[in-house]
């Protein structure tokens, strides 16, 4: 039996959407880029949603409409996917790495010893679909103390007066905060991914949430933003196309990262029946979790906690007392039966070019004690429970082997 990690889930909805677009005879920026943004804003509840063509893009624009610069530090986990700090780096900030919790998720006492008065924004990750402790966070970056500290050096950091915090929501679409409160509307900004392997997709893509507080007007901003996505043109290519709408301008310095409508298409088909898509994730997880929680070895991920939920993005096994090397061997043995499974993720200090910056694995200890026993399970809707039942299988007798081995 052959088992995908993470086919994207396509059916007659979905293909009758993209089609629907090419038929139109427009299929880039346009009104199923609307429909989209404004079924995910529905869904999460957030202010405004913009869509972007891709996470790390909107990740970027949002640090540079916040004005960092050469000089500013943005706090980032140490264990997430290098995009988190490549897009610190490429917003010209410089990415300040913090070790995380035994949830995966950033350690929000770890983030108090690492703001400075260079400080300008914070990067939590929700690992796996699984929020991190926002209350905690958004409470110390409004602590008195730490707006003492605040050196704001743009006008958009004077107009918040503290550090901007934007919730690196890639994996947690549908995850719950709280019993009443989802991701997407907990921190000033959260941004969702829509990449080809997440559980709602544009094959590429993602979405930004806007929650400013007060002092600002979300719906203004997402205009600003919106012509940001467009090098700040004035005029988006639907409204040029019009008869004698041929005119525009150029207002700013802008970026090229707007999403196309035959890829909002797809995501526009899965947001309509994202409840019941989760539910079947939720399945696929909950029978991981009812096999593995037999075995002294296994440390189930979390997915439920104190009001707190998963969007059962990424089943997060950990082996209890594996060494890396151990675990590639597990990995190894599962292969063999043709299920793919991942590891999220190599901790960022792992990697060559963060290497290279100075940053020392070290530092981050329960980040690689996370990574070296992770081993990520396919969970997706279209996995049967006789597909699920041989994955249990499988990763079982691979463990035990390779426990019994060492």
């Amino acid at each position: 039996m052959k088992i995908s990690f993470a086919p994207p889930y396509i059916d007659d909805a979905v293909i009758n959407e993209v089609v629907d677009s090419l038929k139109s005879g427009w299929i880039t920026t346009g009104p199923k880029v609307k429909a989209l943004e404004d079924e995910i804003k529905k869904f999460c509840g957030a202010k405004e949603v913009l869509c972007v063509n891709s996470w790390t893009s909107g990740a970027i624009m949002m640090l540079k409409w916040l004005g960092v610069t050469t000089g500013d530090e943005v706090i980032v986990p140490a264990y997430t996917y290098s995009a988190t700090a490549l897009a610190v780096l490429h917003a010209g900030a410089t990415p300040v790495m913090v070790d995380c919790g035994e949830d995966f998720n950033i350690s929000v006492e770890a983030i108090r010893k690492a703001i400075t008065p260079k400080t300008k924004a914070i990067i939590p990750v929700d690992i796996a679909g699984f929020p991190c402790d926002y209350d905690d966070i958004m409470s110390l970056v409004k602590d008195e103390d730490v707006l003492k500290m605040f050196q704001p050096s743009s006008t958009v950091q004077q107009k918040l007066g503290r550090i901007l915090v934007i919730n690196d929501a890639a994996h947690s679409l549908g995850a719950w905060y709280k019993k009443d409160i989802l991701t997407g509307c907990e921190t000033d900004v959260a941004i969702f991914s829509l990449h080809a392997v997440k559980n709602v997709t544009t094959a590429e893509g993602g979405a930004i949430c806007l929650n400013l507080p007060r002092s600002f007007d979300n719906n203004e901003l997402y205009k600003e933003l919106r012509q940001m996505t467009l090098n700040c043109q004035t005029k988006d290519a639907f409204s040029k196309s019009k008869a004698g709408g041929w005119r525009y301008d150029i207002v700013g310095l802008g970026m090229k990262i707007n999403m196309a409508d035959v890829n909002a298409a797809i995501g526009l088909a899965q947001m309509r029946q994202y409840p019941e898509l989760l539910k079947e994730r939720k399945r696929v997880f909950e029978k991981y979790n009812s096999a593995f929680s037999k075995y002294n070895w296994a440390i189930l991920p979390p997915s439920k906690c104190n009001g707190k939920e998963s969007s059962y993005h990424i089943y997060a096994l950990r082996i209890r007392n594996v060494s890396e090397e151990e675990r590639d061997a597990i990995i190894e043995e599962i292969a063999k039966h043709e299920v793919a499974v991942n590891v999220h993720f190599i901790p960022m200090p792992m990697l060559s070019f963060f290497r290279e910056q100075g940053y020392q694995m070290a530092d981050y200890p329960q980040s690689y004690k996370n990574f070296a026993g992770e081993i990520s399970l396919p969970v997706y809707p279209q996995l049967t429970d006789g597909e699920v039942a041989f994955v249990i299988k499988i990763v079982i007798e691979a463990c035990e082997n390779v426990i019994e081995r060492g």
